[in-house]
């Protein structure tokens, strides 16, 4: 029985760490399709004096969705639950792909994985599903399986809302989404200009009311102003800080976004480099994982918790 039980706690923790690792690359929100082309408005966009935040941020959001992928370092806290850094790089032409090494810093995750072996795990993004390589003491307990594979469909089905949610952030979000998000706060301001990784950039931020979401008129179709909505609300947010800078290609250097969640407050920070860089993530060897859906199912467990 305490063998089973230590496995069912392996997969909790399991679970737990490919809904943390989707946090470190994405944003609460995120959701739908951007449109248009990145190459449009280019040649006055970056004359901030004379063109209006909304219309330099759709060209931001444009430029930065049709670039296609990016090197991505980020840092994330979320309440006592976890804190944590990402480093990798991700593409999105079409669905998110990519490697990124995720690093639990402090919070109860942390101290979980710090149980199983390790505070670092890797972790890949495929078309059809999300893989996190764990620890050797971790795979003690799984047939001696390192890699987990996470089916998009498969959390969808088993974990319900939560799982569908995780499902659609895993597969949609991309840099561009922060954007997004500044363009429905219907506020939109533009700060200043700020140097940021070396670069001139120019700093908007913005407040997202979740209930007023689907009023404001954020230059975002209806079906954009509902999935962020529909994203935000899943997730416990009610309101939600954005802050984006933007270089003088139009492209997305530096996030961040802070908002009260079901599991405590969120701060994220993320930043941007290399765009178009070359991003490449194989499937790990079938006989070194093990799927998340089968786990459940052989070790009893049910949901995304134990």
């Amino acid at each position: 029985m305490k063998s089973r039980q230590v496995r069912r706690t392996a997969v909790s923790i399991a679970v737990a760490a490919a809904l943390t690792g989707v946090a470190a690359c994405s944003s609460a929100g995120g959701s739908g399709s951007s449109g248009g082309s990145g190459k449009e408005d280019r040649a006055g966009s970056r004359a901030a004096t004379r063109v209006s935040p909304v219309a330099a941020l759709r060209s931001a959001e444009r430029s930065t969705d049709s670039a296609d992928s990016a090197r991505v370092r980020s840092t994330t806290t979320m309440g006592s639950l976890l804190s944590m850094t990402t480093n990798g790089s991700l593409a999105w032409d079409d669905g998110i792909t990519g490697t990124v090494t995720i690093t639990y810093t402090g919070g109860s995750t942390a101290e979980l994985m710090r149980r199983l072996g390790t505070t670092s795990m890797e972790a890949r993004y495929l078309p059809d599903a999300y893989y996190a390589k764990m620890s050797d003491t971790f795979a003690a307990q799984t047939g001696g399986k390192h890699w987990i594979r996470y089916g998009y469909g498969d959390l969808a089905s088993v974990a319900g809302g939560s799982g569908a949610l995780l499902k659609d952030q895993m597969q949609n979000t991309t840099p561009n989404k922060s954007v997004q998000m500044l363009l429905a706060s219907g506020d939109v301001k533009r700060v200043g200009e700020e140097k940021v990784d070396g670069q001139a950039t120019t700093h908007y931020a913005g407040t997202v009311n979740v209930a007023d979401l689907a009023g404001q008129s954020s230059s975002l179709t209806a079906s954009q102003l509902a999935g962020l909505k529909k994203q935000l609300t899943q997730a416990g947010v009610s309101t939600e800080t954005v802050d984006i800078w933007v270089n003088a290609q139009d492209l997305l250097v530096k996030k961040t976004e802070k908002a009260d969640t079901a599991n405590g407050t969120m701060t994220q920070t993320a930043h941007y480099s290399d765009y178009g860089v070359k991003v490449s993530a194989r499937k790990p060897p079938a006989g070194d994982t093990a799927d998340f859906k089968t786990l459940l199912k052989t070790q009893g467990a049910s949901g995304l918790t134990s």
